[in-house]
């Protein structure tokens, strides 16, 4: 379920919005798609009809945005089916194996922005070069760019992004006698992150008793790392983590919230996380794009209009998470896997995505169309996620991608955990991190 996207800690659960043209009740959950129902005959038959395959992980929302029946209606000998993996981090090692073995793969398939320097690196000639198909103008520079190799070569087209906004429940913000009113939110963090720590101590002074201020130090932690553009490695691709200056600010302030009590420490996705947000025991949570609807999901109606959306803290915009889709070369229909990948990512078809289940389109195109520009969730207060994160993401700044931002990402993230849990000292947990690291990438 894409919905769970697991990859760098990042996991969802989405929420249908509820734009100008939808009822009320829009919001629902979403099934998982664990199980695969592709074909493995791709190849014509005796008239002239074909099957592509599209491989993917978590939710993408072509299905729920009826995308697959659509390009049938418009190209009558084309059926496209769907094979979807659950876990990005079972999804990946399969598509390394069979991209190796140059057998097994499918016509179209879907790349995580955490892996994708690594395949642009390793793994382009085993692609099609998409900017012979698609317009990389159309994209938000930073997107298209994360695919591109240093010869122009296009890997991959862009389909989701995750522009940064800051979710908070007004009901527990009023019973601490904070402001609800999204503007002066934003107002009291408008300084960054270190104004969000001094905001949860306001917080913790007349919180509700069992409520915390955040759900997670180590969510915070990758919400402020990820509005920068130098993160784990440096432009010559050499891992800078350990000197990163966003990585130490990302860990000192996670560090100081933990200490200072301010999170509930629960690994974000996990059942108690989930049971925490139906319960209503965490006033905010950092909020990429499609974490809306993950908390709507699991809030529950009970929890309806209690949440609302601001701009993250600081004036930096940032990005969380976001895929691609690829098309392999040893793909039986190259030609035509193009022209879907580029149908797919167009504006269009991106603001139906969005429309289905929140995911932010990379296309520009999009921010313009009706069901883009002027969505609001009615879940969040009616807040304005159209304007808010289309605002957001023509100004996040490019990223320098790594080939294992994933991992490292994910083992600080645990070790944040740890601090949070198990009290781990924030000396011994940047140790164990940081060898647990070098282990992994060499």
């Amino acid at each position: 379920m894409r919905i769970t996207r697991t990859v760098a800690g990042r996991s969802r659960r989405v929420a249908v919005l509820a734009t100008t043209g939808l009822t009320a009740s829009a919001l629902l959950l979403t099934g998982c798609g664990s199980d695969s129902d592709s074909s493995d005959d791709t190849s014509s038959d005796a008239n002239g009809k074909i099957t592509l395959t599209v491989a993917d992980f978590g939710q993408f929302g072509y299905k729920e945005a009826g995308l697959f029946e659509k390009y049938h209606e418009l190209h009558p000998n084309i059926t496209v089916k769907e094979d979807t993996t659950a876990d990005e981090k079972v999804y990946y090692p399969k598509l390394l194996q069979q991209l190796n073995s140059g057998s097994g793969l499918a016509d179209v398939q879907g790349l995580e922005v955490g892996r994708i320097k690594e395949l642009v690196d390793t793994k382009a000639d085993q692609f099609a070069d998409l900017s012979k198909v698609i317009d990389v103008n159309e994209w938000v520079s930073w997107k298209e760019k994360q695919a591109t190799t240093k010869d122009g070569k296009v890997i991959g087209a862009g389909t989701d992004i995750g522009p940064m906004s800051l979710c908070y429940n007004t009901e527990l913000f009023k019973k601490a006698g904070l402001p609800t009113d999204r503007k002066e939110v934003a107002a009291k963090i408008a300084g960054g992150w270190e104004d969000y720590l001094k905001l949860g101590e306001e917080y913790k002074k007349n919180a509700p008793e069992g409520t915390y201020f955040m759900d997670s130090a180590s969510a915070m932690y990758n919400a402020v790392v990820s509005s920068n553009a130098k993160q784990y490695y440096d432009e010559n691709g050499e891992a800078i983590y350990k000197d990163s200056p966003s990585v130490k600010q990302g860990w000192n302030l996670a560090a100081e919230a933990a200490d200072k009590k301010l999170t509930q420490g629960l690994a974000q996705f996990s059942d108690p996380w989930k049971a925490a947000l139906r319960k209503s025991t965490m006033a905010t949570v950092a909020c990429p794009a499609w974490m809306a609807g993950q908390i709507s999901v699991n809030a529950g109606d009970a929890n309806k209009g209690k949440w609302d959306i601001t701009t993250a803290p600081g004036a930096t915009a940032a990005n969380w998470g976001g895929s691609f889709l690829g098309v392999p070369k040893a793909g039986k229909h190259v030609k035509e896997a193009g022209e879907l990948v580029k149908w797919l990512t167009a504006p269009e078809q991106q603001a139906a995505v969005f429309e289905a289940i929140g995911s932010f389109p990379s296309n520009k195109g999009a921010y313009d169309l009706p069901d883009v520009k002027t969505a609001k969730l009615e879940y969040f207060n009616n807040a304005p996620i159209g304007e808010l994160y289309a605002d957001e993401a023509k100004s996040i700044p490019e990223t320098v991608l790594g080939p294992k931002d994933g991992i490292i990402k994910d083992t600080i993230s645990t070790q944040i955990n740890n601090m949070e849990q198990r009290g781990t000292k924030p000396d011994d947990a940047w140790k164990a991190a940081t060898n647990a690291i070098d282990k992994a990438i060499g």
